[in-house]
């Protein structure tokens, strides 16, 4: 089982045909977490957008991993959403993204983060499971890739 299969519940996966926008995702973002971690939506949204304001959070080949810290979280809390229209996110090969992982640590984040970072990494690395992600239009067969991940 992955570390990231640990923080992300089912509900968290989002097939998302409205977002046309960084700005749009992080609102839907903020809502859900908001409904389901009663984190403040605005907090979620500052949050991530602070971090973009560091430099672009996509990777590349059509994924962007936005994260952020937030005040009071105890421990990480983290989306998927794979939009129906690639949207613009600054990405390195200048490329939109539709896959698009969202990782809320606490404000002290551990060496935990980084490991969450790191096996995101190896996993939006690998071209057959950003293709099988692609390819699936069902939130629980999503879910279940990212349980059954083998870094």
């Amino acid at each position: 089982m992955s570390l990231i299969s640990k923080i992300l519940p089912l509900e968290n996966v989002l097939l998302d045909a409205e977002s046309s926008s960084k700005k749009r995702v992080f609102e839907r973002v903020g809502l859900l977490f908001e409904n389901s971690q009663q984190l403040s939506r605005s907090q979620v949204f500052d949050s991530l957008f602070a971090r973009e304001k560091l430099g672009s959070t996509g990777l590349g080949q059509g994924v962007a991993i936005p994260h952020g810290r937030i005040k009071n979280l105890r421990d990480a809390v983290a989306a998927f959403v794979k939009t129906e229209n690639p949207i613009p996110f600054d990405a390195p090969d200048g490329l939109p993204v539709n896959l698009i992982f969202v990782l809320l640590v606490p404000e002290r984040a551990t060496d935990l983060h980084l490991q969450l970072l790191g096996e995101l990494a190896q996993m939006f690395s690998n071209n057959t499971f950003r293709e099988r992600l692609l390819a699936s239009s069902d939130p629980a067969a999503i879910h279940q890739m990212f349980a059954e991940w083998q870094g």
